[in-house]
C-alpha cells in the first residue's frame, strides 16, 4: 500500500513511519512524507491521487490545515483514503463528515494504526478477499498494549472476546486482557477463528463444545455456549443459535 504522511512536525512523521514499519506488511508499505498541505498537493495533484492509497493526515498545520486539505483531496478523480492523526479529539465529527476512514489520536497506538490499515486494505479489496500476502499465518497473534507494556497473544489461545464499555475483554484459558479494539474489527479480520454468538461476544470456533439451555435474569430463557478452557457459559442470541449448532455439527 502506498501511504502519504502529512504532518508539519518531523518527529510525528518519523514516529508514524516507524509504526508503519512495525506493522509487518509483506511487501512493506511504501511511505512518502510531506511537511505541509502544499507539499502534499504537489505530490498528489500531478497523478490525480491515484499513486497514493492512504493519507495519514494531521489537522493543525500552518497554512492550509488538514480539514481543508481533505476537502481538496475529495475533489480528485481517485481520492485516496484519509485517516486523520491528531492530538485534538474535538475535530472527530468534522473528520467523519469528510468521510474519513478513521480518526487516530496522538500518541498513536500500533494496534489502532493496524486497524486503520486493515480498513484501508478492505477498501482497496471491496470483494472482501484479502491478498495472499495478508492471509492468516499459523503464528498469528493479537497485540496487547497495557500500562506501557506490549505483549503478543497467539490468536490460537483466544477463547472469548467480549465488549465491555469502550474496550474489548479478551479471554484465554490462563488470563484476561483488555484490547483497544472493536468486535466488528476482530470479526472482520479473524473470521476464520472467531464467530459471533451475541452482539457483545465472539468465541473461538474450535473451542465450542456444547449449546445449552440458559436462564438470564434480564433476557429470560435462552441459550448459551460452553467453551473448552472456560468455566463460564457465554450467552447466545436467538439469531445466532443456528450458526452455533452448525459449528458444533461441523467440528
Amino acid at each position: 500500500m502506498n501511504i502519504l504522511i502529512v504532518d508539519d512536525e518531523a518527529l510525528a512523521r518519523r514516529r508514524l513511519a516507524t509504526l508503519l514499519a512495525d506493522c509487518g506488511a509483506m511487501p512493506p508499505h511504501r511511505v512518502v512524507e510531506a511537511a505541509s498541505s502544499a507539499e502534499a498537493l504537489a505530490l498528489l495533484t500531478p497523478g490525480d491521487g491515484r499513486g497514493v492509497d492512504l493519507v495519514l493526515l494531521d489537522i493543525h498545520m500552518p497554512g492550509l490545515d488538514g480539514l481543508a486539505l481533505a476537502h481538496r483531496l475529495r475533489a480528485l478523480a481517485r481520492p485516496p483514503a484519509i485517516v486523520f492523526v491528531t492530538a485534538h479529539a474535538e475535530h472527530a465529527v468534522s473528520a467523519f463528515e469528510l468521510e474519513a476512514l478513521d480518526y487516530l489520536t496522538k500518541p498513536v497506538r500500533l494496534e489502532r494504526l493496524q486497524q486503520a490499515l486493515a480498513k484501508a486494505q478492505r477498501l482497496r479489496n471491496p470483494s472482501g478477499h484479502a491478498p495472499a500476502s495478508a492471509a492468516a499465518a499459523p503464528g498469528e497473534s493479537l497485540l496487547i498494549q497495557d500500562l506501557g507494556r506490549t505483549e503478543r497473544v497467539p490468536l490460537a489461545e483466544v477463547l472469548l472476546c467480549k465488549a465491555e464499555l469502550k474496550y474489548v475483554t479478551l479471554r484465554t484459558a490462563a488470563r484476561s486482557y483488555v484490547l483497544d479494539s472493536t468486535l466488528a474489527e476482530l470479526e472482520s479480520r479473524h473470521a476464520a477463528h472467531l464467530m459471533r454468538v451475541h452482539r457483545n461476544a465472539l468465541v473461538a470456533r474450535s473451542a465450542v463444545r456444547a449449546l445449552e439451555r440458559y436462564f438470564d435474569a434480564e433476557e429470560g430463557e435462552g441459550w448459551a455456549v460452553r467453551l473448552a478452557g472456560l468455566a463460564d457459559l457465554v450467552p447466545v442470541s436467538r439469531r445466532q443459535v443456528a450458526a452455533v449448532r452448525e459449528a458444533i455439527a461441523g467440528s
